[in-house]
């Protein structure tokens, strides 16, 4: 009788620990998300000047779910290589989950041709691991190419938050700005997560002659739309294309561990027993129809194949598909 009270006791204090906690964070997720729709309210920039423009615009996957061709490695994460006439840009730097050297990046880029010599700078679209190459690193505020160093040469790298990098020049964003002619960050835009937290994320655009801009986009936690509200803000040029990931992993995940669906559960900016949707992806694909982006490219990283075929339809010819080696050009 004595044990059998005693496993009452013990387990009503562990559900009232379970109780607590889950109170906990939903508290915090409710005050992030005020936080973050203030934030958003407050920032009220004008348009940015002297971006210029190139006449050639190209991006290629260098990390992500699909590939093009054997012997390419994908995982969930992103890195895309953006070349805007005479500038090349790192963008983001994958996930590297088993902490690999020479991680499946750098693998990549020798089996596509690609030097660590080549980059003029380097951009993370926020502090995600599979973003920074690695839990490690999001752990550590750093990000990394490798599981071993790589000499980046004191290039300069654009950040979101304050991140390291032992050779690389950093910066922190803290609003748009010009980071090359005709490319500019568009500033963090943060939305709170409800098991992540606090996350701002930056995406590139590219003024490209003759067409408009293209977005370029890691993860679109901020919201499709909030995106191109920044865009149409920041710019008279309309809206040419979208590329990248937006987070829509309606009906699957990515990441599966212990048998959860973690993209669904851990990328979200909803509440976790309210998860992203097919009217969610539906209503975003409406407003972006509303712009008649002549290009649009959903990475797979964090996106379901039920979504990414829900953009193909609704956008047609305009739809590219994002696959590492697989180079997407304009201009």
């Amino acid at each position: 009788m004595k044990i059998a009270k005693w496993k009452s006791i013990i387990l009503g204090g562990v559900a009232g620990l379970g109780f607590t906690a889950v109170g906990g964070l939903v508290a915090r997720f409710h005050l992030g998300r005020h936080r973050a729709n203030r934030v958003w309210a407050d920032a009220r920039y004008p348009k940015l000047k002297d971006v210029g423009t190139v006449k050639r615009l190209t991006i290629l996957p260098l990390i992500d779910w699909y590939t093009a061709r054997d012997p390419l490695t994908g995982e969930p994460g992103v890195s895309y290589l953006v070349r805007a006439d005479d500038t090349t840009i790192l963008f983001d730097v994958g996930y590297n989950v088993h902490g690999e050297h020479p991680s499946p990046l750098l693998r990549n880029m020798a089996a596509l041709g690609v030097d660590v010599a080549e980059i003029d700078a380097v951009v993370i679209s926020h502090a995600h691991e599979d973003h920074v190459g690695g839990r490690s690193h999001m752990m550590q505020h750093t990000f990394a190419l490798s599981g071993q160093p790589v000499d980046l040469k004191g290039i300069p790298a654009y950040v979101p938050v304050p991140l390291s990098n032992p050779t690389a020049r950093v910066t922190v964003v803290d609003g748009p700005r010009v980071i090359a002619p005709g490319v500019a960050s568009m500033g963090p835009i943060p939305r709170q997560l409800f098991f992540l937290g606090w996350t701002p994320e930056q995406s590139l655009a590219v003024n490209v002659e003759g067409k408009g801009i293209v977005l370029i986009i890691g993860c679109g936690h901020s919201t499709l739309q909030r995106i191109v509200d920044r865009a149409e803000m920041l710019f008279d040029e309309p809206l040419y294309g979208v590329v990248g990931g937006l987070h829509y992993p309606v009906t699957a995940s990515r990441e599966v561990k212990f048998g959860l669906p973690l993209q669904r559960i851990l990328g979200t900016g909803k509440l976790p027993w309210d998860p992203i949707n097919r009217q969610d992806v539906e209503t975003a694909i409406a407003y972006l129809r509303r712009r008649h982006p002549q290009l649009v490219a959903l990475s797979p990283h964090d996106s379901c194949d039920w979504s990414i075929e829900a953009f193909r339809s609704a956008f047609g010819e305009a739809y590219r598909d994002v696959q590492v080696g697989k180079e997407i050009v304009v201009g």
